[in-house]
């Protein structure tokens, strides 16, 4: 196996930290060294040659090689097992819906969240239970990592570069999380988005930083999702009136009662349509009164259409807890879904 990326000696562990610190190739926390060894077998764990093209971002056109992912998978700490996820989160990242340059160079300062689907989640040993959006597992934290170390070193998004965020947020350390499939009746959230059940895959999405809710005072499944539904009309005060991809990240046991009640994820992506709605004019009650204008009656959905809720059930099985993760900036960016594994604009660059 021939690896083309440039290498460097240093004597010692806290000579490789500085090297990669003071060349701006980390997020700021320590990484792993990429030695030659470890890069092929990432390389070899997913049967890829180093110069496999894994597509081209289409706003600026870099060409992302199999290579250089596996260089920042095993900085990121990934073990080979890991890397083909990250492989395909890159491939989703590439597609022109997703609009990677806008989403990783905005103001707005999204990250993106990774969600894992299928039986790679247990083969890589990904939780979807406690701390899920936390630092739950290993392989989700690596994973989450590498997706952004990527970013930093392939793209150059490193704050005040091409990455111009106001605030960031945490997740753009690492935000990925595993769906809770063995725990639920529902569908996963792969099989909702078109993908063979029976597959493993990955769904990436422009995110801003969850907003926890709680309700623990009812079972009824109407007064739960309303709690959700609240959290996003505040998200529409406050951040984007326009509509796009929201993720709800239902635990244990308020997904208890909604499953009781025989809800489905398409009854809550419904539901959740028909409430998470405002008028313009509720900008005037949050200091935006000047661009109501004459359009203090026009209404504003969360979203163009309930299947752009993406419902992923994960977390810890106590506590009346939940999750509404919003989108980037609207429309701009949409979600994307791959299967692992899946081949797209992936030949070796022709000589």
């Amino acid at each position: 196996m021939r690896l083309t990326s440039r290498s460097y000696e240093a004597e010692s562990i806290a000579a490789v930290q500085e090297l990669y610190h003071s060349n701006g190739w980390t997020d700021g926390l320590p990484i792993v060294p990429p030695t030659p060894e470890a890069v092929e077998e990432c390389l070899a764990w997913a049967m890829m040659p180093p110069d496999q093209l894994i597509g081209v971002e289409p706003v600026r056109g870099v060409a992302i090689t199999a290579e250089k992912i596996a260089v920042n998978s095993v900085m990121a700490g990934c073990l080979p097992m890991h890397f083909p996820v990250v492989v395909t989160a890159w491939t989703a990242m590439m597609q022109e819906p997703f609009l990677m340059h806008g989403a990783t160079a905005s103001t707005g300062g999204c990250a993106v969240l990774v969600i894992l689907n299928g039986p790679i989640r247990l083969e890589i040993g990904a939780s979807g239970g406690f701390n899920a959006l936390g630092n739950s597992d290993r392989a989700t934290a690596a994973i989450g990592r590498a997706v952004r170390l990527c970013l930093i070193n392939l793209m150059d998004v490193r704050p005040g570069v091409i990455d111009r965020s106001t605030l960031g947020h945490p997740g753009k350390f690492s935000y990925c999380i595993a769906e809770d499939e063995e725990d639920t009746t529902w569908l996963p959230l792969h099989a909702v988005r078109g993908v063979e059940r029976e597959a493993s895959a990955v769904t990436v999405m422009a995110a801003g930083a969850p907003r926890q809710i709680m309700n623990e005072w009812t079972t009824k499944p109407e007064e739960i999702l309303e709690t959700f539904a609240a959290e996003m009309r505040a998200n529409m005060r406050h951040y984007s009136i326009h509509p796009g991809n929201y993720a709800l990240v239902i635990p244990r046991q308020l997904r208890e009662h909604l499953q009781a009640a025989q809800w489905s994820k398409t009854d809550i992506a419904e539901f959740i349509h028909r409430r998470a709605r405002i008028h313009r004019r509720e900008w005037a009650e949050v200091g935006k009164g000047a661009v109501v204008r004459d359009r203090g009656d026009s209404v504003y959905t969360a979203m163009e259409s309930p299947d752009q809720l993406l419902v992923v059930a994960a977390g810890g099985p106590a506590g009346g807890f939940g999750a509404v993760i919003p989108p980037w900036l609207g429309d701009k960016s949409h979600a994307v879904t791959l299967p692992v594994g899946a081949c797209i604009d992936c030949e070796p660059p022709k000589k």
